[in-house]
């Protein structure tokens, strides 16, 4: 509970940077109702982190201070638009043309993951798959159903503003399933055809 007390803090920490821009540890102090010293140890974590950068200040009057500012991993953190670009570049692709990038994209994932699954059993190639994909952002939930039969649930899609109107994305990410387990792999719902999750049924090839 004190760990995650603390995350949130410093999520209201980051936020506030991101939109008043440079904050003093006093500002951010008055903002959040603690003391100095408790956002000091805020401050220091999340610049060995690599969140934060200090600037010194001088003053007309008293000592210099540190402003904080965040740096490009703490940008990260925050919601990106970048589908709104995908979407514009697909829209200028012919359908034979988006295919063949989705499948590009499905070769290069599977050459990516693939070392990861050599010499593994079926059950350690699932974990490592929900792995893969929790990593991703997918927020999977994975359950035995069945003695050697197994359902891996997508709670998220980063790409689903994609996969919506590009289903190829969706057909894809099958095959690569596939692939990588080596297994037999159903679809029952999908988040891009109005489902409220991705559910993949896996047993091993008969």
């Amino acid at each position: 509970m004190e760990h995650e007390t603390e995350q949130s803090t410093r999520s209201v920490i980051l936020t506030s940077i991101k939109t008043h821009g440079e904050r003093s540890v006093a500002d951010l102090a008055e903002e959040l109702g603690v003391t100095e010293m408790a956002v000091r140890r805020h401050m220091h974590v999340m610049e060995r982190d690599g969140l934060v950068q200090p600037r010194l200040v001088r003053r007309p009057m008293g000592r210099p201070m540190n402003v904080y500012s965040l740096t490009a991993a703490a940008d990260e953190l925050f919601p990106k638009k970048y589908q709104h670009l995908a979407l514009d570049l697909l829209e200028e692709l012919d359908e034979e043309d988006v295919s063949r990038l989705f499948e590009k994209r499905q070769s290069k994932l599977y050459q990516r993951y693939e070392e990861r699954m050599r010499g593994k059993s079926l059950p350690e190639r699932v974990k490592e798959l929900a792995d893969i994909q929790n990593a991703g952002g997918y927020m999977v939930r994975l359950q035995e159903t069945a003695p050697g039969q197994y359902e891996l649930c997508e709670h998220n899609c980063p790409i689903a503003q994609v996969a919506g109107p590009y289903q190829q994305a969706c057909a894809c990410e099958l095959d690569l399933f596939r692939q990588l387990l080596q297994a037999e792999v159903d679809r029952t719902e999908c988040l891009a055809k109005g489902g409220s999750k991705c559910v993949y049924r896996i047993q091993a090839s008969c």
